[in-house]
């Protein structure tokens, strides 16, 4: 990790981590498109129902982050003992906090799935589908937890593997319980849930194969020291998804005004534009794990080439996605509702606004990787925070109220213009910072 030559270093970790985005992409999407073949409201409540499942994720992702990040820098400066303990703790803390989401939503169901946008016509499989998914809360908050505390001591294939068999599942299931069983969109949910569970249980197996750290109860640490840790390391993620699923929230609130039609459209393009980015995602990734250790080890130099090596090519694989993606934009979204002309006139003009900024979101997704990395808390929220929050909730309140709903399909592209300027000041004083190698670093441990 501190002597082999960047690039290629990243590549290798990077290359099963996009494998590992994309397919989890491409089962989201999955759920999408054989629930648009049942009718227009069951791909809006796919869609309403996904800011919980966002929470979910946040959760799943400020403890696998917070840990994930600790253990890398751990790692880097041969302090084995304290990471051992952090992953458990990391683990343990992310299947509690699932268990009480789960619970808490099951409870209230009927009034979140209204709070989330569902119109009297959608409320009913919303109720269905989300239900179903609270069930797996535990699952996919601890599997996000094991996924990155492989992927950040290097031992991305493991957690490929976990990834990977629940997506081809949930891909496999899907037609079969929807159309065979006619089980409709309960069919799609319960396809989610299966294959949630299956993942978790191949992730917790894998974590004890190779060099991954054994999880075990007996050193499940939740003291202050190893809880600042996680709260320093994963509020950037925290930030990120919880605000995203507010966003979504607010979104669906919006395109509601408009009709049914306008929340599906709305839903597919987020579904499309996420299958987009988690490359870059899944090569930052790549390149976390890298950047904790050699940071860790006070090798900066390196960590100031791998990042913008990230952006070299993140830049260029979405610029060439988005001049595809413009040019096709309505045979795209026709893939998932081609039957509802209205669905595809939303979704093509709102995917055309989102790709005309999509290359300014390689450098976004980068600098707030590298800025939570190492260890710069401060920056890295605000800068997680601005996309789907500082910018995006004033924007998708004030830009439907002027532009109907032309606001609504474009604000996405304007949060993400927005973001791309914050980005700037917030991390090239952090990058000049690097220029210079330093002595391994210390931290307080408990």
């Amino acid at each position: 990790m501190t002597t082999a030559p960047v690039p290629r270093l990243i590549r290798g970790l990077a290359v099963p981590t996009i494998i590992s985005m994309l397919v989890t992409s491409f089962y989201v999407m999955a759920d999408t498109y054989f629930v648009g073949k049942i009718n227009t409201q069951s791909t809006a409540a796919v869609g309403i129902s996904f800011s919980i499942m966002a929470i979910i994720q946040a959760f799943g992702f400020f403890c696998g982050h917070g840990s994930g990040n600790f253990i890398s820098r751990r790692l880097g400066a041969r302090d084995y003992r304290s990471a051992e303990k952090m992953a458990a703790t990391g683990f343990f803390s992310a299947f509690l906090i699932g268990c009480a989401i789960a619970l808490v939503g099951l409870l209230f169901l009927d009034p979140i799935c209204r709070a989330l946008g569902s119109t009297p016509t959608i409320l009913p499989y919303a109720k269905t589908y989300l239900g179903i998914i609270l069930l797996g809360a535990p699952f996919m908050a601890s599997s996000l937890v094991l996924n990155n505390q492989m992927r950040f001591q290097g031992n991305a294939v493991y957690a490929m593997i976990g990834i990977i068999v629940g997506a081809v599942l949930n891909i496999g299931l899907d037609p079969l319980l929807i159309f065979v069983f006619d089980m409709g969109i309960a069919g799609a949910a319960w396809s989610t849930f299966i294959s949630q569970v299956c993942s978790f249980t191949i992730l917790l197996f894998m974590d004890r194969k190779g060099e991954n750290i054994r999880i075990h109860y007996r050193h499940f640490t939740p003291t202050p020291a190893y809880l600042k840790e996680i709260v320093y390391g994963g509020s950037p993620s925290l930030c990120r998804q919880g605000l995203a699923s507010v966003s979504t929230i607010l979104l669906n609130v919006a395109a509601g005004n408009f009709g049914d039609a306008a929340i599906a459209g709305m839903s597919i393009v987020t579904r499309i534009c996420m299958f987009i980015n988690s490359f870059v995602i899944g090569f930052g990734q790549g390149f976390q794990p890298v950047c904790g250790f050699n940071y860790g080890a006070g090798l900066n130099r390196r960590v100031r080439q791998g990042f913008w090596y990230c952006v070299k090519v993140g830049v260029i694989f979405l610029a060439i996605c988005s001049l595809i993606g413009y040019i096709y934009a309505p045979e795209v979204v026709s893939w998932f509702r081609k039957e509802d002309p209205q669905v595809i006139a939303v979704g093509a003009e709102a995917l055309r606004w989102q790709l005309i900024t999509l290359p300014l979101g390689a450098w976004v997704i980068l600098c707030n990787m590298l800025l939570q990395t190492i260890r710069q808390p401060r920056r890295a929220v605000i800068l997680s925070s601005s996309r789907q929050g500082l910018f995006f909730i004033p924007l998708i309140l004030i830009l439907p109220y002027f532009l109907q709903l032309q606001g609504v399909e474009m604000c996405q592209a304007a949060a993400d213009l927005c973001s791309f300027l914050l980005a700037l000041p917030l991390t090239i004083p952090v990058l000049k910072s690097l220029r210079i190698d330093r002595t391994p670093m210390k931290e307080e441990n408990a």
